[in-house]
C-alpha cells in the first residue's frame, strides 16, 4: 500500500556539462520498496546513470572498509605496543633482581672469605709468636748456661753450640718468611676483592646497555607511531577526496614516481659527464689535484676519477703533469690500501701514459714498480685491467689514442674497446725496455694472466704486442741486438699458448706479437723450440686479417732459420 508520494527534481553537474538535462524522480513511501528514475535522456543514458550511482555507493562502502581496517590496525598496534612495554618492564625487573642477587651473593662471599683469612692470619701470627717466645727462652737459657760453663766447656762443645745457634737463626728466618707469605696472601685477597668489584661494575654496565637498547626500541616505537600518523593522514586525505568528490580519473596525465626515477637515471650519465667539465672550469687543476690528498677516501676517489677523465683529453695531459698530478697519483697508488683507489689511480696513470713525455716521468718516479706491486696485490678484474692497461701504454708510445678501454662503471677511460689493430706508430728506448725488465714490469704483466677475465688478457696481450713492435722497430734500426726481453722473461710460452685464443681481440694482439718477434733473427731458435713456428704458419694461412697474414708470410720467407726448419718439417705456409 503506497502512502504520501513526493517527487524530487535534481540535475547532475556532469550531465549539465554535456548539455543534457537530467531529472531524478524518486517515489518514496514509508517502506522504501521501489525506486524510479526518470531521465530526460535517451534510453542509453539510463545505464550510465545507474553506473554512476553504483560508483557513489561503492566509494562510501570502500571508505567504511578503510575506517574499519584503520581501527583494526590501531588496535593491533596498541596491543603490540602494550605487549612490548610489558616485556621491557619484565626484562628490566628481572635484570635488577639478578643484579641485586649477584651483589648480595658476592658481598656475603667476600665477607666470609675475609673473615676466614683474618682468622687464619691471627692464628698463624699467634702460633709464630708463641714459637718465637719459646725459642727466645730456650736461647736465653742456653746462653746463660753456656756463659756459666764456658770456662769448663771444651772447644768442641762451643762449636756445637754455635751450630745450634745458627740453626735457631735459620728457624727464625723461616718464621719471618712464613709471615711474609701470609702478608702476600692478604694482598692477593685484596686483589680478588677488587676483581669482584670489577665484575659488579661490568654488571652495572650491562644494565646500562640494556637501558640504551630500551631507548633504541622506544625510538623505533616513535618511528612506527609517526608512520601510523602518516598513514592516518593519507587515509584522511583520501576520505576528504571521497567526500568532496574530487577524484581524478585521468592518471595518465601525472608522472608516477617510477617514471620519474627512470628519467633521472637516464639523464644522470650525461649530467655526470658535463659536471666534470663545469667543475674544471670553476675550480681549475690545482684545486682538483689538492683533493687527491684529502683525508676522506671517497673524496680522493672522486678526485682521481675527475683527473682520469681530464687526462683522457690530450690537451689536458701536459697541464695535469705540470700541476703535479702525476706525483699525486703515484703517491695515492703507493700509500692507499683500498683497491677502488688503486683502480681509479691506475686508470688515470694509464691515460697519462699515452703521452711520450709522461712515460719518461712515470718511469723516473718509480711508476713501473708501483704498478707491479699493485698488480701483485690486486684481486678485482677491473683493477687488474686498469693496471695492465697502464703497463701496456708504457710498453709503447702512441701517436693516436687507440686500444684504450672504456671503464663502463666509472667512465674515466675514454678509448675504444673494439679497435682493430695494435699500436703502429711506436718507439721505445732501450732505457725504458730495461726499466720495464728491471722493475718487474714484464713479469707483472705476465702475472696478471692469473685472472681469467678476457678484458685483462686483452690488455696483457696488447702490452706484449706493443713491446714486441717496439723491439722490432729497434732491431730494424740497428739499436737492438740480441734476443727479445720478452723471451728472456719467459713470456713466449704464454704467447704460443694463446695464439689461437677464443677471444678475437686477444688472438689478434698475440698474432701481431708473434709476427714482430719473428722479424728479429736472434729470436728464431727460441721460437722454433717453443712451437711458435707452427703458429706462424697457421697465421699465414688462416688469419682473417689480410695484413697480418701478409706480415706472417713475409716474416717466414725472410728468415733463413725458419726456411730451413720449414723444409725439414715439410710445412705449408
Amino acid at each position: 500500500m503506497m502512502i504520501g508520494h513526493r517527487y524530487i527534481e535534481t540535475s547532475w553537474r556532469n550531465y549539465l556539462k554535456r548539455g543534457v538535462t537530467v531529472r531524478l524522480f524518486t517515489v518514496l513511501d514509508f517502506d522504501l520498496n521501489w525506486l524510479f528514475i526518470g531521465i530526460h535522456t535517451p534510453p542509453a543514458m539510463e545505464v550510465k546513470n545507474m553506473v554512476k550511482l553504483k560508483e557513489e555507493f561503492d566509494y562510501k562502502s570502500l571508505c567504511r572498509r578503510l575506517y574499519t581496517q584503520l581501527d583494526k590496525l590501531i588496535m593491533e598496534h596498541e596491543r603490540q605496543r602494550k605487549a612490548f612495554e610489558d616485556d621491557i618492564e619484565r626484562l628490566t625487573v628481572e635484570a635488577q633482581h639478578r643484579i641485586s642477587e649477584a651483589q648480595k651473593y658476592y658481598s656475603d662471599s667476600l665477607e666470609k672469605e675475609r673473615f676466614k683469612y683474618q682468622k687464619d692470619y691471627k692464628e698463624s701470627i699467634k702460633k709464630l709468636e708463641e714459637k718465637l717466645t719459646t725459642n727466645q727462652k730456650k736461647y736465653e737459657e742456653s746462653y746463660i748456661a753456656s756463659t756459666r760453663e764456658i770456662a769448663m766447656v771444651p772447644a768442641e762443645e762451643v762449636t756445637g753450640l754455635r751450630r745450634i745457634l745458627q740453626k735457631e737463626a735459620l728457624l727464625r728466618n723461616a718464621a719471618e718468611g712464613e709471615i711474609n707469605h701470609l702478608k702476600n696472601q692478604m694482598a692477593e685477597l685484596k686483589m680478588s676483592e677488587a676483581s669482584r668489584k670489577s665484575e659488579i661494575l661490568k654488571l652495572c654496565k650491562s644494565l646500562e646497555d640494556e637501558a640504551h637498547s630500551k631507548k633504541k626500541l622506544e625510538g623505533e616505537i616513535a618511528r612506527l607511531q609517526s608512520q601510523l600518523l602518516q598513514l592516518g593522514f593519507e587515509v584522511g586525505k583520501t576520505r576528504q577526496q571521497i567526500d568532496g568528490g574530487e577524484f581524478e580519473n585521468d592518471a595518465g596525465s601525472l608522472d608516477s614516481p617510477s617514471s620519474q626515477v627512470k628519467h633521472q637515471q637516464k639523464s644522470s650519465g650525461n649530467e655526470e659527464k658535463t659536471s666534470i667539465a663545469k667543475l674544471f672550469e670553476q675550480v681549475g687543476f690545482q684545486k682538483i689535484l689538492s683533493l687527491l690528498e684529502a683525508q676522506d677516501a671517497d673524496m680522493r676517489i672522486h678526485a682521481a676519477k675527475v683527473v682520469a677523465n681530464l687526462a683522457a683529453e690530450e690537451t689536458n695531459q701536459k697541464k695535469i703533469v705540470e700541476a703535479g698530478g702525476l706525483s699525486s697519483l703515484l703517491t695515492l697508488l703507493k700509500n692507499s690500501e683500498d683497491e677502488t683507489t688503486h683502480r681509479v689511480a691506475a686508470g688515470a696513470i694509464a691515460n697519462l701514459a699515452m703521452n711520450e713525455t709522461n712515460q719518461d716521468l712515470i718511469v723516473a718516479q718509480g711508476g713501473i714498480n708501483l704498478l707491479s706491486v699493485t698488480a701483485a696485490n690486486a684481486e678485482d678484474p677491473q683493477t687488474l685491467r686498469m693496471v695492465a692497461g697502464a703497463i701496456a701504454n708504457l710498453c709503447g708510445n702512441c701517436i693516436q689514442l687507440i686500444l684504450f678501454y672504456l671503464c663502463n662503471y666509472f667512465g674515466y677511460l675514454h678509448c675504444s674497446r673494439d679497435s682493430n689493430s695494435s699500436i703502429d706508430n711506436a718507439f721505445i728506448s732501450d732505457k725504458l725496455q730495461i726499466k720495464l725488465k728491471e722493475e718487474a714490469g714484464i713479469k707483472a704483466l705476465l702475472g696478471m694472466v692469473r685472472c681469467k677475465h678476457p678484458d685483462v688478457h686483452a690488455q696483457v696481450a696488447r702490452g706484449i704486442a706493443n713491446f714486441a713492435k717496439c723491439e722490432s722497430r729497434a732491431s730494424t734500426q740497428g739499436t737492438k741486438i740480441g734476443r727479445s726481453l720478452l723471451i728472456e722473461e719467459g713470456v713466449l710460452p704464454w704467447i704460443v699458448q694463446n695464439a689461437n685464443n677464443e677471444v678475437s681481440l686477444v688472438r689478434r694482439h698475440i698474432e701481431l706479437a708473434l709476427c714482430h718477434l719473428a722479424q728479429h733473427e736472434a729470436n728464431a731458435r727460441d721460437m722454433i723450440s717453443e712451437g711458435a713456428l707452427r703458429e706462424l704458419g697457421r697465421i699465414s694461412r688462416h688469419c682473417p686479417r689480410e695484413d697480418i697474414r701478409t706480415l706472417a708470410r713475409r716474416t717466414l720467407v725472410s728468415s733463413p732459420t725458419f726456411q730451413a726448419e720449414i723444409r725439414r718439417l715439410g710445412m705449408d705456409y
